[in-house]
């Protein structure tokens, strides 16, 4: 399998990628566009940091490539959409910088509360002018921090020792977690209202755009002190310059910007009460050691069929729970595919619901699975964990998932479900057997069977008579088709249900004798 290693990481991360077996690395660091899409016609996997485009040209003309990871937090040089629609994985690295961001972020804190910069330029020059340089102490002032996830919650540790007070904003954290970093969860607008220092640590999004904005800047107290070295455009530039210039805003630190690198005129560069740096959020030599290797750690790991961690466009899944899934993802998918071809071509929703042990873990790997095995016949094989979710989307069908609390007749037992515009609905049912958890057919089309999801099913519809089954071994025996296994089930109406595990798919020949027979209801065969 070849990796393209198109931008600087840490020679730590090459080399070990180097060092896993049957991987071949190009390391073509600074290519230009054009080169780069010669190089990835065949490779499986691409590292980068900020300076390699991975476009939806890019991605479209590496039809192998399953993974992008990106030695960094953003990934805003990287097509995600083109990425999930083509089935590619993309992985950031959040956790190597988090320490060197979250130390940056103070940094500038420090110098925005005493003007160390200014001072030592005016030193540079000749000055000794202690006057002009006057500033604020850190200490009994409070800290709003906008988005407390790793980094966020680095810097509030980091204030708590300087004696600040803390408050913070993030729609998704807990009382439990604010508690635990003892700080006071609040709104956007007490955070403008209160705050003496305010840092921002959220990702770039719609809901984010502009979140600090002039109606923001409005709120703020005269002499608030402003940081951002998460992502530009959070803050609205022209606002903040006209809050700067106004002196509303004593002094802000920037290391992120709405268009980078920042423009030569931009009005930011001119203010005597800003600290910018060129997007150094990362640059540390422990940072870029640290990102480099877990970059590589995880395209390895995905090319070896093992744990996808932090990608943006599929649930991360964590070692112990990947163990505990596995053995389910071939009873999902195979439950998806058989579903597909049993259901009618048209249906509305997917209702999938889980019962017993699979309960307790994180069940989104497993349904994607589903998803994938529903889709196989339909979108063939370029769909992948990471673009089933949205082929389903995209043909209309809604799916619910449940874990139900309901006593099963299995320990574990996974239902899936396909309804159609009038509310009908075809069921599948299957589940894990023995210490080897080898997947089980439990339930199809209102009966209980037992059957292995493999090979060829004959599934058979037939009036309950005599001779059945010795009919259908004569003609499957004449045309050389081997039966690996078979269940049967009774039904109500003096009808049966026989599923036959074939080794190898009839001919239509062979299939049209079986229907010509009386008793036989419904005849298919599902490949599974």
């Amino acid at each position: 399998m070849k990796i393209l290693v198109a931008d600087k990481i840490s020679q730590t991360g090459i080399d070990y990628l180097k060092k896993q077996p049957g991987f071949e690395v190009i390391v073509a660091i600074g290519s230009k566009p054009e080169k780069v899409l010669e190089l990835v016609k065949d490779v499986d996997a691409i590292a980068v940091r900020s300076e390699t485009k991975i476009t939806r040209e890019v991605i479209a003309a590496a039809p192998k490539l399953k993974a992008v990871g990106r030695a960094g937090v953003g990934v805003d040089n990287i097509d995600v959409e083109a990425a999930t629609e083509r089935g590619v994985i993309v992985m950031n690295t959040p956790t190597g910088n988090t320490i060197a961001t979250a130390e940056l972020t103070f940094t500038h804190m420090l110098c925005g509360a005493r003007p160390i910069v200014q001072a030592g330029a005016s030193m540079k020059a000749g000055q000794w002018d202690r006057k002009s340089f006057s500033g604020i102490e850190l200490n009994q002032k409070i800290l709003g921090v906008l988005g407390l996830g790793r980094i966020g919650a680095e810097v509030a540790k980091r204030a708590q020792a300087f004696g600040m007070r803390v408050l913070a904003y993030d729609p998704y954290l807990t009382a439990a977690r604010a508690k635990a970093l003892n700080v006071e969860m609040v709104t956007t607008t007490d955070i403008f209202t209160q705050a003496d220092y305010i840092t921002v640590h959220m990702p770039l999004t719609d809901d984010t755009k502009y979140m600090v904005d002039e109606a923001a800047f409005a709120k703020m107290k005269k002499g608030v002190r402003i940081f951002n070295c998460a992502r530009g455009g959070i803050i609205k530039e022209s606002a903040l310059v006209a809050a700067l210039q106004s002196g509303h805003v004593a002094a802000a630190g920037l290391d992120v910007f709405e268009d980078e690198p920042l423009a030569a005129e931009h009005p930011l560069r001119k203010l005597p009460n800003v600290v910018l740096t060129p997007h150094l959020g990362a640059s540390t030599t422990e940072a870029q050691e640290l990102v480099g290797i877990e970059v590589a750690e995880a395209l390895a790991a995905v090319l070896n069929g093992g744990v996808v961690r932090n990608a943006v466009n599929m649930p991360s899944v964590d070692a112990h729970t990947l163990a505990l899934l596995k053995p389910y993802f071939t009873l999902g998918e195979k439950l998806g595919a058989i579903l597909q071809q049993i259901a009618p071509e048209k249906i509305e929703k997917l209702r999938i619901t889980y019962f017993g042990k699979v309960c307790e873990i994180d069940a989104n790997p497993l349904t994607r699975a589903i998803q994938r095995g529903y889709l196989r016949r339909i979108s063939g094989t370029d769909v992948t964990d990471v673009n089933a979710p949205l082929r389903i989307q995209q043909l209309g069908i809604a799916v619910e998932t449940t874990k139900s609390s309901t006593p099963a007749d299995y320990t574990d037992l996974v239902q899936v479900e396909a309804i159609d515009h009038e509310g009908k609905s075809t069921v599948v049912s299957g589940t894990l057997i023995g210490t080897a958890q080898n997947p089980r057919l439990v339930h199809l089309l209102n009966h209980s069977v037992e059957v292995t999801p493999s090979g060829y099913l004959l599934v058979l519809r037939n009036r309950d008579v005599p001779g059945i089954v010795g009919m259908l071994g004569t003609v499957l025996g004449k045309h050389q088709v081997n039966i690996a296994n078979m269940s049967l089930s009774r039904g109500d109406k003096k009808e049966a249900l026989a599923i036959y595990q074939l080794d190898s798919k009839p001919s239509d020949e062979a299939l049209k004798e079986i229907r010509n027979h009386p008793a036989i209801l419904g005849l298919q065969v599902i490949t599974v």
